[in-house]
């Protein structure tokens, strides 16, 4: 039975692009938070969705391929729900919003990669869709680029989003409230 209106969206830990050829900021410190807040999820019965980017069947993010799997430190379990997505936004073309309306949930806490692509995204979508909506500031990661490092991108985007369509929190100071 679920007993929290919040749930938890953990957006592309696979293989193929935490474990990639180039590592994400903070790799450690951010999939310690992530794994603090799916416990926290959990204790408080808040439902815990996985969103997999997946690419075409030929290309290496295919769907049963290795790098598009969740990596095993999340601990998946079978009351989770997991879904593929393939756009930036994990409501395009998903069954998340539905499951979230099935639930009652009423907010949605994120966390994961990549913080500019669909972190972003799903951040700008949710409060659309009528979610309030948490950004986990210490619990999304991404790469540097040509242009910015990935501690720049990501202070950009946890300023940046904060207010018009996030409130941003830490993994250490969120708590997954239950439904009075």
């Amino acid at each position: 039975m679920v007993s929290s209106d919040n749930a938890l969206l953990i957006i592309d830990m696979q293989q193929g692009l935490f474990r990639g050829p180039v590592s994400p900021s903070s790799a450690d410190a951010v999939l310690a938070n992530i794994r603090l807040l799916i416990t926290n999820a959990r204790h408080a019965q808040a439902p815990v969705f996985f969103a997999r980017h997946i690419g075409p069947d030929d290309s290496p993010l295919s769907e049963n391929g290795p790098l598009s799997q969740l990596i095993p430190e999340l601990d998946v379990k079978e009351q989770d729900v997991v879904f593929i997505k393939r756009y930036p936004s994990c409501f395009r073309d998903t069954e998340l919003l539905r499951e979230l309306n099935q639930r009652g949930i009423k907010q949605l806490v994120i966390a994961g990669m990549k913080t500019e692509f669909c972190v972003d995204t799903t951040c700008r979508a949710a409060p659309e869709l009528g979610f309030r909506t948490v950004l986990i500031s210490d619990a999304h990661t991404t790469m540097d680029n040509d242009y910015l490092s990935a501690s720049d991108i990501i202070a950009h985007h946890n300023s940046t989003l904060s207010g018009p369509f996030v409130t941003l929190s830490t993994a250490r100071d969120w708590l997954f409230s239950t439904v009075s």
